[in-house]
């Protein structure tokens, strides 16, 4: 096997792009030959008896393919699950988890390196999974049901970080991997241009008017929110609103001229694009970020910068208008006058003394959706929770909300030390990015739920695997240059 990827790498790129065309070409044509002949399910099957072993064997085979194909299919398992397909997508996902995990140990095996994990965030991530796997055992959860569904987006999936350690070791991977997710999100933006100024799909807007529900949160003064490829309006906006906060720190970084006017011009999309959510609490995800860049990168021209970024915020926030997305914009800002925001606090005070009088919660999938699901007669399955930390806190207590804001002070903390420690100028960009977008993404968790959607609840591990990767690739450059001094 190390023979034949051994000779794979040596052929010259065009080559093996020209023998992929013509590979898929071929394969096309006996896949419509055979749909020709014996209908659809043959077609099907045929499919199904190829691509699944192939890809079962790059995944665990190839991890940098693997990592791509876990990234990009959980940017869009959501807008495929919304065609009305009848296929476990969470399967698929917690499959090719699995398979990357277990790539992960056999790379271990031959070329082991435990040492990495020997950090503080390692240790609170282990203790955090096992505290969400004793869950199951809570004695006031109501449905064991529930546990089951919601301890994969919880618990399991931060199993990924430590895939994402290990596997990503180049400086041009951490290229690539930003460049895909760059391009993933511009394709998300010009899909909600299209909603926006086109309109929903038919099948689209059938699962928006059989939904009362859906049109009473979507439909608001005449307008419908957009959701783009995501799951929903919040989803949506968040993700713009981290793709947003990566363009500009790239923007500061050792980049071209031509690359920084492509990325503002995708700052600016995506901002713009982000409106159409109408989702509020996005909107001071930027102006969050900024603040922090500002303090880990003070400087005149960042004084210049956040103060030109300011002004243009007070006018947007004040500006007279009759635009419906700019409204919601503007009300993000002055919470007092916004009823929803003033429910939501209203309903965190009525459950702060369920949340003080039990100290490991009312088990996970208590709330929400499974909640309604599993045990709809509950006391917490009536309750809306809106919030991440309020989840956490309702869930699994207030030791569950004390171990959850550890992990974030600790990778914050991390984050920002590696930051003032590395020398690269592109690793300190990308380290910078990442920190700016968890610290962006936690303020985004107490107003709504920022990081248990697909596909953020996937990227935030690897945000977190990336503050130390460009650490330990740093000191891996600075060890090699003092090797050829000496």
């Amino acid at each position: 096997m190390g023979a034949i990827s051994e000779s794979f790498s040596k052929l010259n790129t065009k080559l093996i792009i020209i023998i992929s065309i013509i590979g898929i070409l071929f394969f096309a044509s006996i896949t419509a030959l055979i749909t020709t002949l014996w209908g659809a399910a043959g077609g099907t099957l045929l499919i199904f008896s190829v691509l699944v072993p192939l890809s079962v064997f790059c995944i665990v085979r190839y991890p940098n393919f693997g990592i791509l194909f876990y990234l990009i299919i959980a940017y869009f398992i959501m807008f495929i699950a919304g065609f009305g397909i009848d296929f476990p997508f969470g399967t698929l996902m917690d499959g090719t988890l699995g398979l990357l995990l277990l790539g992960f140990f056999i790379n271990q095996k031959y070329r082991p390196n435990w040492l990495i994990f020997k950090d503080s965030i390692t240790a609170i991530i282990l203790i955090w999974i096992a505290y969400n796997v004793i869950q199951v055992a809570n004695p006031f959860s109501e449905s064991r049901l529930a546990w089951v569904y919601t301890i994969r987006s919880v618990a399991a999936v931060m199993f990924a970080y430590f895939i994402f350690s290990y596997q990503i070791r180049t400086v041009s991977f951490i290229r690539l991997i930003i460049k895909v997710w760059l391009s993933l999100s511009f394709i998300a933006a010009l899909y909600a241009l299209k909603q926006e100024y086109i309109g929903f799909f038919p099948y689209e807007q059938r699962a928006l008017d059989s939904n009362p529900l859906l049109q009473s949160l979507l439909y608001i003064d005449g307008h419908w929110r957009k959701n783009s490829i995501f799951s929903d309006p919040v989803a949506f906006a968040y993700n713009m609103a981290a793709s947003s906060i990566l363009c500009i720190c790239l923007i500061v970084g050792p980049t071209s001229k031509r690359i920084k006017v492509l990325l503002a011009a995708l700052t600016m999309l995506f901002l713009f694009v982000m409106l159409f959510s109408g989702t509020r609490a996005a909107y001071i995800l930027l102006p969050s970020a900024m603040l922090l860049f500002a303090i880990l990168k003070f400087n005149k021209k960042m004084l210049i910068f956040i103060s030109v970024f300011g002004v243009i915020m007070l006018g947007l926030i004040n500006m007279p208008t009759s635009n419906t997305n700019l409204v919601r914009f503007q009300t993000a800002f002055r919470p007092s006058n916004d009823a929803s925001y003033n429910v939501r606090a209203q309903n965190q005070k009525r459950i702060q003394p369920y949340i003080v009088s039990h100290p490991i919660g009312g088990g996970l999938g208590a709330t929400g959706v499974w909640g309604v699901r599993f045990a709809p007669s509950s006391f917490l399955a009536q309750f809306p929770p809106d919030s991440g930390y309020i989840r956490v806190a309702v869930e699994l207590g207030w030791i569950g909300l004390i171990l959850i804001c550890c992990l974030m002070f600790l990778v914050l903390k991390t984050g920002i030390n590696n930051y003032f420690k590395i020398q690269d100028p592109e690793l300190k960009t990308y380290c910078l990015a990442m920190v700016l977008i968890i610290f962006a993404l936690n303020i985004g968790n107490f107003p709504q739920e920022a990081i248990v959607q697909f596909p953020l609840n996937v990227y935030f591990y690897m945000f977190i695997a990336i503050i130390n990767i460009t650490y330990r690739l740093d000191r891996e450059q600075q060890d090699s240059k003092l090797k050829i001094k000496a």
